[in-house]
């Protein structure tokens, strides 16, 4: 439990401290913008090609591993829709909180969380499958947004997906890794090494830029919906798959990085995501805030489990 407790307080106390760096406009709103351009462009892509592109396939590539982490997304998202209807959830809101019931933020929270608990060799693992991973996110998210979107964002909801998948940095990185470890080609000290001080700086500013876009001020207005996302979220989707790791009967040491990933809270894209295709964004703002704060508590729950 120790070690837990040394991975997760850091993580969050860095957040913290980029909650208390804006609010003494030490990073003001006007930095985050281009600092978080800055850490999803450019470091975690190249902290991520770097790992990726050293792992062994033969080993930190399982298909039934991928299986058991997609297949509990697909029904989390169907959960999800199922439970809004019956909750009778308007339009406005729907798409939002079927979105942030499932779509976690692997690249700031949950990678940082792989790499500080994990280390490296489950780091390459995660990254792997943090790409696909992605790929099903964001599918599914504007699958959710678009259905409940006016009818004339149609064609506005199919552009911003294609855009989303073929820009999408992480996506783009961990299948270059990918491509580049399949082919076995050696990596140049001096290209290694440049990964590695860009690479650096990657995880610590994600967590600072994660806790300066922190918003308190909407939560209490969506209270019953951001629990009710935050439940799917940090508790009823990691918990699935780890029912379908021990289904599959996995190695506990190949399944972690998938429990963590998992388990992270709402994705901050997910602000983004619904202003673009008519989805209610203070809904997005509250989930991302309080889903984040609650998962302090909830990845010491889960990663007490491996202890």
């Amino acid at each position: 439990m120790q070690n837990v407790i040394n991975t997760i307080v850091p993580i969050f106390a860095v957040i913290i401290l980029g909650v208390f760096l804006r609010a003494r406009d030490l990073l003001p709103a006007g930095m985050i913008g281009p600092l978080n351009r800055l850490v999803y462009y450019f470091a975690i892509p190249c902290m991520i090609f770097s790992a990726v592109v050293k792992a062994s396939f033969q080993v930190d590539f399982n298909p039934l591993l991928l299986a058991g982490t997609l297949i509990p997304v697909v029904v989390i998202f169907g959960a999800a829709l199922l439970a809004g209807k019956s909750a009778g959830i308007d339009r406005r809101h729907m798409g939002t909180f079927v979105q942030t019931s499932f779509h976690g933020n692997l690249g700031y929270i949950g990678l940082a969380v792989c790499y500080y608990f994990a280390g490296g060799e489950s780091f390459a693992r995660a990254s792997i499958l943090a790409g696909f991973l992605m790929l099903l996110q964001n599918f599914l998210a504007v699958l959710g947004l678009q259905a409940f979107s006016p009818a004339e964002s149609a064609g506005r909801g199919a552009w911003f997906f294609v855009k989303k998948i073929v820009g999408n940095p992480v996506i783009v990185s961990a299948l270059l890794g990918m491509g580049y470890a399949l082919l076995k080609l050696p990596l140049p000290p001096i290209v290694d090494r440049s990964l590695a001080i860009v690479s650096g700086m990657a995880l610590p500013l994600a967590l600072l830029v994660i806790g300066a876009s922190l918003s308190f001020r909407l939560i209490k207005s969506h209270l019953s919906l951001v629990l009710g996302a935050g439940l799917f979220k940090l508790i009823a989707l990691p918990g699935l798959g780890l029912l379908f790791y021990r289904f599959l009967d996995l190695p506990v040491a190949h399944y972690v990085p998938g429990v963590i990933l998992l388990a992270t809270p709402t994705a901050t894209i997910c602000y983004v995501m619904a202003g673009e295709m008519h989805g209610s964004t203070d809904l997005a703002t509250a989930a991302i805030t309080m889903n984040t704060l609650l998962s302090y508590a909830t990845f010491i729950f889960w990663l007490g489990i491996f202890i």
